[in-house]
Parts: structure tokens; sequence; C-alpha cells
């Protein structure tokens, strides 16, 4: 664990200056549109809740790795819709508040991607455990399956805080019994070509392999429920 906090240290440093601030309080007040079904076939929806590595912060919006996943869910011949549910700069505590708006329509699976502007500002892992774990028991209680993805804290802000902050991800998904990633940018994170120049967004070929390690999760659950 050491190792992987190593890389992804510098990189998470650097998104306070690439989308990681939060919004205005007055914007908050009405979230950003997502990509609405077609009228004639809506479909179920698979729906990513993150911040700006979801949203797709650099890319153009069919790199980012929601629609990526949607070409995986088309290439399997699977009736979903993904909604790229991402908000540059969101903490968990953003992702909550606007749960109800991500969770609008006939969604049948939940993609948690929060926490990496969490621990940027190294807010209290309490406020960030209880975040995730309101939004997946009000997930769980429409009967929406939920996806968490874990992310790492720098190790600058100190061992205890690191620890307990990536504690908070794998306690989570084994209290709640909930479908677990890890780490979102398990073989992404510190690796110069798969980044950005911030250090911490993908580029398109990073992109790709975020969808693909949510993906070898997803897959399994997509492919076994009846849409």
């Amino acid at each position: 664990m050491h190792k992987r906090l190593a890389l992804v240290a510098c990189a998470l440093m650097a998104m306070a200056a690439c989308g990681s601030r939060p919004e205005p309080q007055q914007q908050r007040l009405a979230p950003p549109p997502i990509q609405q079904p077609a009228k004639t076939a809506a479909r179920p929806r698979i729906v990513a809740l993150g911040d700006s590595l979801t949203a797709g912060l650099g890319l153009p919006a069919s790199e980012a790795y929601p629609a990526l996943l949607q070409q995986m869910v088309d290439a399997e011949g699977l009736n979903y819709e993904v909604v790229n549910a991402g908000v540059s700069g969101d903490t968990s505590a953003g992702g909550l508040s606007r749960l109800d708006w991500a969770l609008d329509g006939d969604v049948r699976v939940l993609i948690v991607a929060l926490g990496g502007n969490d621990a940027l500002r190294a807010l209290p892992v309490e406020e960030l455990r209880d975040n995730l774990s309101a939004i997946i028991e009000r997930a769980k209680s429409k009967q929406i399956t939920v996806v968490l993805a874990g992310m790492e804290a720098p190790r600058n802000f100190g061992r205890d805080y690191v620890v307990r902050f990536h504690q908070v991800y794998p306690e989570l998904a084994h209290k709640y019994n909930v479908a677990f990633v890890p780490f979102l940018l398990q073989n992404v994170a510190g690796i110069d070509r798969l980044n950005q120049r911030d250090g911490i967004h993908p580029t398109p070929e990073g992109a790709r392999i975020v969808a693909g390690n949510i993906w070898s999760v997803l897959k399994p659950i997509v492919s076994t429920a009846r849409s």
C-alpha cells in the first residue's frame, strides 16, 4: 500500500489547481445537466457519481470513463444507459447533496467514486465515512446495486490519516456487502504517460484503464441482472 500511496500523493495535490475547488454556494442549488436518455427509447440507468475524475476533466465527453463504460455495455448487447454524474471539485458531501437528482429515473446501478477531494482538503475521515454510508444506504433503500470505488490520501497528511482514509472503503464495502473496486486509479496513478500534465487526471489511455478497473466489477452485475 505504501508504494501505491507514494505514487498518488503528488498527483492528488495537483488536483487543487485542476477543478477541485468547491463551487460557489449559489451554484449548488441547481446541479448541472446530465445526459438524458432518448425519450423514445428510455433504458435502465447505470449512474457514475463522482468528481472530476468521473466528469472527465480535460477530456472530450466521449473519452471520460463513463462514456467508455457505455461502449462496453453496448458491445455486450446490454440494455443500459450509463449516466455521467461527475462534478469537478465535488467532495463526498457534495455527492450526497445531489444524490436525489442523480438517482432520478430508472437507476439500477450506482457507481460511487468520491473521496479524492476530501483527501486533498484533509477533511475528517469520519465525514467521508458518514457521507459514503448515507449514499450507499439511500441507494440500497431504492433497491439500487452499488459499486464502491476506493481512493487514497496523500502521504504528506501523516500515516494515521492515510491509513484511516484507506480503510474507509473496504470497511464500507464489507459492512454493506457492495461490489468494490479497491482503487479507482489502479495502474494509472503515478504513471506519466497515463496522466495529463496536472499529474492527476487521466489521459484517454488512462481513462480506458480506469473504465476497465470498473468494468471488471460492473460486468458480472449487469450481465446477470434482468434489465
